[in-house]
């Protein structure tokens, strides 16, 4: 007999005796699967704490503090942006206040530009007022004065109309008496 068949032959009767069990749930199998289980974990293990876990751990550190930094890094930043709007606001307040300064002075000015000319308009309009009055009153005495002497003339005319005669003198009497009253 051959190997192959004697081996075919002795498999061939095992299974016949007894019932076929999944291998890996045998339990002459045990000893070997917990020996090949403890030295695959006990490698992975050494591994993982002497190559891969260092290398992870100090890259999560890296990472830990470069966020810290940016962070740091952000904050002041965001400091000096601040401290600069600060500034700015002043700066923007000190040319509001100058600003407003240089307007009041110019207004100031202006107004006493504006005081000073009036000033002078109304004098030269006065001065005008006072010489037209001057003038209206003198043209006012030398027609009332004139008015006299027409009225006089009139109340000779009219009365030489209706007859009765009167002299210049009598008419410039009784229209200077009318004139009075």
């Amino acid at each position: 007999m051959t190997a192959v068949s004697y081996l075919t032959a002795f498999a061939a009767d095992a299974a016949a005796k007894e019932p076929a069990v999944f291998p890996p749930l045998d339990t002459w199998h045990f000893p070997s699967q917990i020996f090949w289980t403890l030295l695959l974990f006990g490698l992975l293990y050494f591994m993982l704490s002497r190559f891969i876990l260092p290398k992870l751990g100090s890259t999560i550190e890296t990472r830990h503090s470069t966020i810290a930094d940016n962070l740091d890094e952000a904050q002041r930043l965001a400091d000096e942006a601040d401290a600069g709007q600060k500034a700015l606001e002043v700066r923007m307040a000190e040319a509001r206040a100058k600003s407003r300064e240089t307007a009041d002075k110019a207004r100031a000015k202006i107004e006493t530009q504006i005081n000073a000319e009036t000033a002078k308009v109304d004098a030269d309009l006065a001065t005008k007022l006072d010489a037209a009055e001057a003038r209206i009153t003198h043209l006012r005495d030398e027609a009332m004065s004139n008015v006299s002497q027409i009225a006089a003339d009139a109340t000779q005319a009219i009365t030489d109309r209706f007859g009765v005669k009167t002299t210049t003198a009598a008419a410039s009497s009784a229209v200077g008496k009318a004139l009075d009253s």
